[in-house]
């Protein structure tokens, strides 16, 4: 195949890994509504995806180091890189879910140890390599650190009850992470808040990537939910138990309030400022945000016994499911017209 860019290896978008999290959650939250066979398709996808990235980016740091490394020290771009970290978690969550107890494990001892490298790789990145110096570096793409973060809590609660008498240990450092996540979710979405309320914003600033603030916030409610819905182990994680599901809850409120926004925001870029709709690595972060919204919610309906909030799952489920579908589309039609 001849592509039109030469060099596509080397500009390719450092968080594809999206598409990996957003059809892993849609296939979790097709196994939580009993749509079995759709699952399987999705999981299966999934795992594809994960293996051809995987392979891609590989390639990629070993043929161009320079350019990955440009893309790591850029503010605009080092967070992105978290995208891994989720779509690895997700797909050990799909991997438990079918008995590979051991590859989920190696799924979270991986993302955790790229999660701890590019943690500090990153914000030494934003405190000694950032030259602008200015607000306008900071997106939605940035609050992807939180959602690799939680993502951690989330597979971490599936592999804990496996672990025997380390169940405690690995009990008690989800709890620091979905904490550690919620100081940076606090801290992100308040700078964001400022630049996109206070600053001139031109219509290409209000990229996909602003989803990734509802998404953000979905994960951390579902995090804090599976924290609920899981044996605690120890007793002062028991004591922590009602903080958690206070926060999850406001937290899933906050997701929903965003939701109407971002329409909103959707049909102002490309309804009155006519921007053309087209194909663009970035809208795989909607999908993803909209499918963990239906698993947060679900969740929380388990959680907190509130059980209508099943019906609004279901519904989400199906809007995810066709958006999903939509980018696909745009997906293989800009790739067979290169």
């Amino acid at each position: 195949m001849k592509y039109k860019n030469p060099h596509w290896l080397k500009d390719l978008y450092p968080g594809y890994f999206a598409m990996t999290m957003a059809t892993g959650i849609i296939s979790v939250a097709l196994k939580l509504q009993e749509f079995n066979t759709y699952a399987e398709v999705f999981y299966l996808f999934t795992l594809v995806t994960w293996l051809v990235l995987t392979t891609l980016y590989t390639w990629r740091l070993i043929r161009f180091p320079k350019s990955v490394l440009e893309d790591l020290k850029n503010p605009r771009s080092t967070f992105i890189f978290f995208t891994f970290v989720a779509a690895t978690n997700i797909s050990g969550i799909l991997l438990h879910q079918h008995g590979f107890i051991l590859l989920a494990l190696i799924c979270w001892i991986m993302a955790f140890i790229y999660w701890s490298a590019l943690m500090y790789f990153g914000f030494a990145s934003l405190t000694f390599a950032h030259k602008d110096r200015e607000v306008n570096v900071v997106h939605g793409g940035w609050l992807i650190l939180i959602v690799g973060t939680q993502s951690l809590v989330l597979l971490g609660t599936k592999i804990a009850p496996d672990l025997g008498e380390f169940a405690a240990y690995m009990m008690v450092e989800i709890h620091m992470l979905w904490s550690l996540g919620m100081i940076f979710y606090a801290i992100f979405v308040t700078i964001f808040c400022y630049r996109i309320f206070f600053f001139t914003m031109e219509p290409k600033d209000y990229s996909p990537l602003m989803w990734v603030i509802m998404g953000a916030a979905a994960i951390s409610a579902n995090a804090g939910s599976s924290l609920l819905l899981t044996d605690p182990v120890i007793p002062l994680l028991v004591q922590l138990r009602p903080s958690v599901q206070i926060i999850s809850i406001m937290l899933w409120t906050w997701a929903t309030w965003w939701i109407p926004l971002l329409v909103m925001i959707g049909l102002w870029k490309h309804g009155f400022k006519k921007v053309p709709l087209k194909y663009e690595p970035m809208q795989w972060s909607i999908i993803f945000p909209l499918g963990m919204y239906t698993v947060a919610t679900n969740n929380l309906a388990l959680s907190s016994e509130f059980k209508p909030l099943l019906y609004l799952s279901t519904m989400m489920l199906w809007i995810a499911i066709a958006s999903w579908l939509l980018v696909f589309v745009f997906l293989i039609k800009t790739m067979l017209k290169r």
